[in-house]
């Protein structure tokens, strides 16, 4: 009983792990289910050739009995022609015979062209199942990687989904702070050098424009000593005027 249970124990466990591998790729069974039919049915096209041999020869003694007798029947004719009776009666002997053998091989082969033919339509059919088998296999395949494939991305997907809730107010919300606080020190920057870039620009003009009176002077005189032009003609006032409001500016920033 003890020794019962034991064996019974072994086949659950020998089951369960024949089961698991038997579910652990069902499509490298189905090949290999479909490989060996392949195999048996290239080897049932061997013994159907060399059947097809068999028949063969079947057909060509048919065809040399049939000849045979031809052969005979001219030769009783010829010799009862000639009047020679016993040698027309040997040859129907053998005319006979040869009859007999070729209703033989007739009966052969006909037989065997029928076992031939039903074992060709057999193989054929056996073909035809094999390359649906075949698609379907593929087909079998092609859905598993597919439906694998969907699994994935909404295993995927739904991961995500979670994490981007769970983030969307923490997280996020705090890199998101940061990045703002960065890009308001990084305005404030850029508005402080817009504001020191501006200083010290009115000094510069005030002192072009000083520049551009003292240079009007100095043509204003070499024009006077060339005589192309006269003091009473020279606005020697608003000349002045100018350069006094320059040299005020000046004061105004130097101070």
């Amino acid at each position: 009983m003890i020794l019962g249970k034991f064996i019974t124990a072994i086949r659950a466990q020998i089951n369960k792990l024949a089961n698991l591998f038997w579910s652990a790729d069902t499509i490298a069974i189905m090949r290999l289910e479909y490989d060996r039919a392949l195999m048996e049915i290239q080897e049932g096209r061997k013994g159907l050739e060399l059947y097809r041999g068999l028949v063969e020869r079947v057909t060509r003694q048919v065809g040399e009995g049939r000849a045979a007798v031809a052969r005979h029947e001219a030769k009783v004719k010829a010799f009862l022609k000639a009047g020679d009776r016993e040698a027309a009666g040997r040859e129907a002997l053998e005319l006979q015979r040869a009859q007999d053998q070729l209703g033989q091989n007739e009966e052969q082969l006909q037989m065997h062209e029928q076992a031939y033919q039903n074992h060709l339509k057999k193989i054929q059919h056996a073909s035809k199942q094999l390359g649906d088998l075949r698609r379907r296999i593929d087909k079998h395949e092609a859905d598993l990687k597919m439906s694998e494939a969907e699994a994935e991305i909404a295993r995927v997907a739904e991961t995500l989904d979670i994490k981007v809730g769970e983030n969307l107010t923490t997280t996020f919300g705090q890199l998101e702070a940061v990045v703002t606080e960065k890009i308001d020190k990084n305005r404030g920057r850029a508005r402080v050098a817009a504001d020191m870039s501006s200083r010290g620009v009115e000094q510069i003009q005030a002192e072009e424009r000083l520049e551009a009176t003292m240079a009007e002077d100095a043509l204003r005189k070499f024009e006077i000593d060339l005589g192309l032009v006269t003091p009473e003609t020279t606005p020697v006032a608003e000349t002045k005027k100018t350069l006094g409001a320059a040299q005020d500016n000046i004061n105004t920033e130097e101070a």
